[in-house]
């Protein structure tokens, strides 16, 4: 992948900023003024009183022009980063980045995002990435707070420090975009939308699990469904691109049927909190269906609150249920440890005295121990809380290890409750784990997941989809805690230690003695076929409104969401019901995309088609990779408006579509489609357009035919002399015609 790399380095640049009042910063942290070093702005962003550790100057290097980036390229720079001492500069603290590389990766709606990754010498085999939401690298323990505000030191000289950065940037032509997930991995990303927070590494976790994927699949959606409203389609839609899709997938349509759609939005709900808000919604929409209970069952065990009064015979038992436990970082060394925390014995006394009823406030005993577990198990590591003292959030970055395999029924079942089923085996296996990166106000999620729990992990982080090769330096890494630098980067630098925080937020594990049906197949004939139908109402409805290029827009039509092995003739009664058009005064084309980019009803389903389940009839269509099935239905209507028998279409004839332009109005509206014989010409109807457009049969028209609109709008004109095959129309184009005013002074409708 990096064969082509080409190098070039920039001389290196010497910055200096004389930091002025130094003890009397308020502010948790500051930027330097920017400086350009290789054609690119940087600044040192300081923390005066620590980022999250105590009595520590916290110092990063921040790129401050990444989205200069052209597309695909990558910059590396070495830098070092002083503190200068003013009476000695050989005692000056000198620390430093070797290779910061930023990648440029295209996001959605073209917005560049950056990613910067900092690589420690060979010897330490140390690699952090990060993203634009995290576009920064440096120390968060750079030197001691004493040493710095210690006048006698020379550090801070008449409340004056002076900071100093060496930045050599290095220019290379790597192209991180060029690995294909899909064909590297058989596995695509999700698009960063820039405000999802959690997610992306959320939703990979739940599609990768096929019993979910498959009762996500078998929800049947209706017709009335709008996919901005219904969490089911959209759910549906992005399970569907994620597993056929050969690029990373967008989350949009998903996050609006949430109502999140900003990062704030985001933020105040935790993965706990979005996991059971998921749940809830999708259980409320399965009620009175097939899948109904599937999710619950899936993720949800029961605990009991047991509280016992020390002194009088008192005795209070309480069900709950969960989805996702919660358990403490801090103070635990590992997730048994944490177990041992969650259901260790609480005595309440003193101020803390337990209401018993009749017998008032008394001493008493309380623990929580578990009735039974789920099959999938969602563990939240609490790695944020609230520090009073500093009067904000901060992460915990402790170390913290936690199994492969989570044996439960560990110490003889001491988490088991005495209502607990002893004969059922909680022996789980790890199946992903949820990484944040970053600190308590910054950072990004990733994701490290085995979809069928065998020795191969894969990397899923937003678009970008790798195998992991070495899972035993990951998990050192994940499980946070200090690290060693050993590296000898300067003149007086000596070995530190440095917080590590990339680590696990979230792990979900899986039954052992359930895998084979958690891990079950799910194939094309499991899913929902989406087949959106237009007609001439949606037509004469948009065009000119919503639509004035092209036909229709199928966001806005009818949806109609049936197993893939339901038959055509049940999906026309549907139809029938919901449009109120008879099965047998139906006709349906298929809507394919041409050549030149064109999107348009091109023939009618074949006998062959219409007696096939609708889950097949996709697969012989220009566009099986779609997530939909699109139709246009034609119906002939009477003088009453009412449905009517639909005449034989000849091998011959052409179905067009016709739009009039309003020069007076200037506007278009669809004013219907006929069939003509391809070998007629446009003069023979002439007539017939100005009976459907209203204007009077002396006015002159002329028509030119719409090819395309992306990326320009493109018509050419149209010969009324010629015939329509030498005018070379087929079935679903478009035809524009207005009249002709002044023909000397006006322009045409062609221009």
């Amino acid at each position: 992948m990096f064969e082509s790399t080409v190098f070039e380095d920039h001389p290196p640049a010497r910055f200096i900023w004389e930091i002025e009042n130094c003890s009397g910063f308020k502010d948790k942290c500051f930027y330097t003024d920017s400086v350009i070093a290789g054609g690119y702005k940087w600044r040192v962003l300081i923390y005066p009183n620590g980022n999250n550790v105590e009595d520590r100057l916290s110092m990063y290097l921040h790129s401050d022009d990444s989205r200069t980036l052209p597309h695909g390229c990558s910059i590396c720079a070495k830098c070092s980063l002083s503190v200068v001492n003013q009476m000695h500069h050989s005692l000056n603290v000198r620390k430093g980045l070797t290779y910061i590389c930023l990648t440029l990766t295209r996001r959605e709606m073209f917005i560049p995002s950056v990613l910067i990754s900092m690589f420690y010498p060979a010897d330490t085999q140390h690699l952090f990435e990060f993203t634009s939401r995290t576009n920064d690298c440096g120390f968060e323990s750079f030197m001691p707070l004493s040493e710095q505000y210690d006048e006698g030191r020379g550090y801070n000289v008449n409340d004056t420090c002076i900071i100093e950065a060496v930045i050599t940037v290095r220019r290379s032509t790597v192209d991180y975009l060029s690995l294909c997930s899909r064909k590297e991995t058989g596995y695509v990303g999700l698009k960063n939308q820039g405000a999802t927070h959690y997610l992306n590494s959320f939703l990979q976790t739940l599609y990768h699990i096929p019993y979910l994927k498959k009762a996500v699949y078998l929800f049947p959606t209706t017709g009335n469904d709008m996919p901005s409203g219904s969490i089911p389609l959209e759910l549906q839609s992005l399970f569907y691109n994620l597993q056929f899709s050969g690029t990373s997938v967008a989350t949009e349509e998903l996050t609006k049927s949430f109502g999140l759609d900003t990062y704030e939005s985001f933020k105040k709900h935790d993965v706990q909190e979005f996991s059971r808000v998921l749940t809830e919604k999708l259980e409320e929409k399965y009620k009175g269906s097939i899948v109904e209970g599937e999710i619950k069952q899936l993720f949800e065990g029961h605990n009991m609150k047991y509280v016992e009064c020390v002194n009088v015979h008192y005795i209070s038992i309480r069900k709950q249920t969960f989805s996702c436990l919660q358990l403490d970082v801090k103070g635990c060394r590992s997730v048994y440890a944490s177990f041992d925390k969650y259901t260790e014995v609480e005595r309440l006394e003193g101020g803390r005295r337990y209401r018993a009823g009749p017998h008032g406030l008394q001493d008493a005993e309380k623990r929580l121990m578990f009735i039974d577990f789920p099959p999938v198990l969602q563990l939240q590591l609490k790695r944020f809380e609230y520090d009073p003292i500093q009067d904000t959030m901060v992460k915990i970055n402790n170390r913290y290890q936690f199994p492969l395999q989570l044996d439960l029924d560990r110490g003889d079942g001491k988490y088991l409750s005495p209502l607990a089923n002893r004969s059922f085996r909680n022996l789980y296996t790890l199946h992903s784990v949820l990484v944040h990166s970053g600190g308590a106000h910054d950072g990004y999620y990733y994701a490290y997941i085995r979809p069928t729990l065998s020795d191969q992990w894969f990397k899923f982080d937003d678009e970008r989809v790798t195998k992991e090769e070495d899972m035993t330096r990951v998990w050192s890494e994940l499980y946070g805690g200090k690290k060693l630098h050993k590296a000898n980067l300067g003149v007086n630098s000596t070995p530190s230690d440095y917080t590590k925080n990339s680590n696990a937020c979230m792990l979900v594990y899986i039954r052992e003695s359930e895998k084979a049906r958690i891990l079950c197949k799910v194939n094309e004939m499991d899913m929902a076929e989406h087949l959106r139908v237009a007609c001439d109402r949606d037509l004469h409805k948009q065009i000119g409104k919503d639509v004035h290029f092209d036909l229709v827009d199928f966001d806005k039509v009818c949806c109609f969401h049936m197993q893939n092995h339901t038959s055509f003739a049940l999906f026309q009664e549907e139809v029938a019901k919901e449009l109120g058009v008879p099965v047998q005064y139906q006709r349906f084309w298929r809507w394919e995309k041409r050549s030149n980019q064109s999107y348009r009803p091109v023939r009618p389903l074949t006998p062959q088609e219409k007696d096939l389940p609708v889950g097949y009839i996709r697969k012989f269509s220009d566009m099986v990779k779609n997530a939909e099935l699109h139709l246009f239905l034609e119906v002939e209507v009477g003088w009453d408006l009412q449905p009517m028998p639909l005449p034989e279409k000849t091998e011959e004839e052409i179905m067009l579509f016709f739009i009039f332009y309003d020069r007076e109005k200037e506007e278009l509206r669809y004013v219907g489609r006929l069939f003509v014989k391809g070998t007629g010409k446009p003069i023979d109807i002439l007539s017939k357009l100005k009976q459907l457009a209203g204007i009077e049969q002396g006015e002159e028209i002329e028509l030119v035919e719409e090819i395309c609109f992306t990326p320009n709008l493109e018509c050419v004109h149209i010969d009324e002399m010629l015939t329509f095959k030498e005018n070379e129309l087929q079935d679903g184009d478009i035809i524009c015609f207005a009249k002709v005013v002044n023909v000397e002074n006006t322009a045409t409708l062609l221009s």
